[in-house]
C-alpha cells in the first residue's frame, strides 16, 4: 500500500475490522499497521510475545534525537460474548453523530488517528521525534507492555513524554492507580459430602478468604481521602472470577479465585497484597491443614500495573495541556499502560478521546467529535515539534 492516505475514520473502521480480543491474536492487526508504515517510508520493529501469537509494535517519525514524544496505544479488546449489540461490533456503525463498535472508544480511536496522520507527520517539519507504540494484552493486565517499553526504551534516544491514548474525553490526567491482578488456589480433599470430617472444602476455605476481602474492603473504604480527585477516593479490591467443585455432594478438592485490587496513587500498593497473604498463611492455611495435611494454599501474580503520581509528570502534563487547550489535570481509579512508562522514567500523562465510561460495554461508542479533537491535539503537536530547536 505505498503512501496510501485514509482518514481518521476510514482508518478507525479498519482497525475495528480486527477481532483483537484479548484471547485472539493480535498479529493480523500488526501486519496491517506494518504495512501501512513502510509504505510510508517507516520502518516499524515488532516485539513478539514468547509463542509468537501476538506482538507490540513501535516505530519513529521524525529526526533520530532526544526529547521525542511518544503516542502510546493498546490493540487488545474486551469480549463482545452474550452482548445485546445493536450492530455488528466488528463492523464500523455511524449513527447520529456516534461512531460505534468494539474498541472505538477502548482505544483503538487514538491510534486511528495516530496512523492516518501520518503523511502530515512526515510533511511537518519535525524537529523532535513522534514515536508510535502500539501493545498487546493491556485488558488482561498490560502484561506486552512491559516488554514493549523496555525494548523502545532502549532503541530511542530519550523520550521527553509519553502520552497514552485512554479514553479521557481529551482531558489530561496526570495520576492512576496502582493495580494488583492475583490467582489465589486453594486445594482441599475430596470427600462424600455426608462424610465432611474426613475432607476439607476448597470451595469453603475460598469463601472465608472473600469474607476477609470485604472486611478489609470495608476498613479501606473508611480511609477515603479527601485530598485527590477521584471517585471511588479510596483503595478497592474484587473477586472477579471464581471456579471450583466437580458435583454437588463432594467437597471440593479444588477452588480458583482470580481477584485483585486498585490502589490510590501515594497509598501503600503492598497492603492489600500483604494482608491478604498473611490472613491466608496464618489463619486460613494452619485451619485447613488442622483438618488434613494434605491441604494447600498458593497465591501467584497475575499482573501488576504501576501507579502515577503528579508530581512525577509535570513536563508531560505541560505540554499535554497546550496540546489539548485544557487547564487543569485529573485522577483516574482505573490502571492503564502509563505507569509502565512512567516507571522507566519517563514523564506521562493519559489523554485521548472518547469516554471511559463506553469502555468494555455493549454498543461502544466514540463521538465523531472526539475524532477532530484527536486530530486537533495532534496538528498542535507537529505544529509544537516543528517549533523546537
Amino acid at each position: 500500500m505505498p503512501g496510501e492516505t485514509v482518514d481518521s475514520i476510514e482508518m478507525l473502521r479498519r482497525l475495528v475490522a480486527f477481532d483483537t480480543t484479548s484471547r485472539n491474536s493480535n498479529l493480523a492487526l500488526i501486519e496491517y499497521v506494518q504495512a501501512y508504515l513502510a509504505g510510508h517510508g517507516i520502518a516499524a520493529r515488532l516485539v513478539p510475545n514468547e509463542e509468537t501469537t501476538k506482538a507490540n509494535l513501535y516505530a519513529s517519525i521524525g529526526p533520530d534525537a532526544e526529547g521525542g514524544i511518544v503516542l502510546s496505544g493498546h490493540t487488545d479488546v474486551v469480549p463482545v460474548d452474550g452482548q445485546p449489540w445493536e450492530s455488528d461490533p466488528w463492523m464500523l456503525t455511524e449513527r447520529d453523530g456516534k461512531l460505534y463498535g468494539r474498541g472505538t472508544a477502548d482505544m483503538k480511536a487514538f491510534s486511528a488517528v495516530a496512523l492516518a496522520l501520518v503523511p502530515e507527520f512526515l510533511r511537518a517539519g519535525l524537529k523532535v521525534p513522534v514515536h508510535l507504540a502500539v501493545s498487546y494484552d493491556e485488558e488482561i493486565g498490560c502484561l506486552g507492555a512491559h516488554s514493549l517499553v523496555e525494548r523502545l526504551m532502549g532503541d530511542v534516544r530519550r523520550p521527553r513524554a509519553v502520552i497514552v491514548g485512554e479514553p479521557t474525553m481529551m482531558g489530561v490526567v496526570n495520576a492512576q492507580n496502582w493495580g494488583g491482578g492475583l490467582i489465589t488456589t486453594f486445594t482441599g480433599v475430596e470427600a462424600h459430602s455426608s462424610m465432611t470430617h474426613l475432607g476439607v472444602s476448597a470451595i469453603h476455605y475460598a469463601g472465608a478468604f472473600i469474607h476477609f476481602l470485604n472486611e478489609l474492603q470495608d476498613e479501606l473504604a473508611a480511609r477515603r481521602r479527601r485530598d485527590i480527585d477521584m471517585e471511588p477516593a479510596h483503595t478497592t479490591i474484587n473477586v472477579g472470577v471464581i471456579n471450583g467443585g466437580t458435583a454437588g455432594n463432594i467437597l471440593a478438592r479444588e477452588c480458583v479465585m482470580n481477584w485483585g485490587y486498585r490502589t490510590l496513587p501515594g497509598d501503600d500498593y503492598t497492603e492489600v497484597q500483604r494482608r491478604a497473604e498473611a490472613f491466608l498463611n496464618d489463619t486460613l492455611l494452619p485451619a485447613m491443614r488442622r483438618k488434613h495435611p494434605d491441604a494447600n494454599i498458593h497465591t501467584r501474580r497475575r499482573s501488576f500495573v504501576p501507579g502515577i503520581k503528579p508530581e512525577e509528570n509535570r513536563d508531560a502534563e505541560e505540554l499535554a495541556l497546550h496540546w489539548t487547550g485544557g487547564n487543569r489535570t485529573y485522577a483516574v481509579p482505573y490502571g492503564t499502560e502509563a505507569g509502565i512508562f512512567r516507571a522507566a522514567g519517563i514523564p506521562t500523562v493519559i489523554c485521548g478521546p472518547g469516554d471511559i465510561a463506553q469502555a468494555h460495554q455493549p454498543n461502544e461508542f466514540i463521538l465523531k467529535s472526539q475524532i477532530a479533537a484527536c486530530e486537533a491535539f495532534m496538528r498542535r503537536l507537529m505544529a509544537w515539534s516543528a517549533r523546537q530547536g
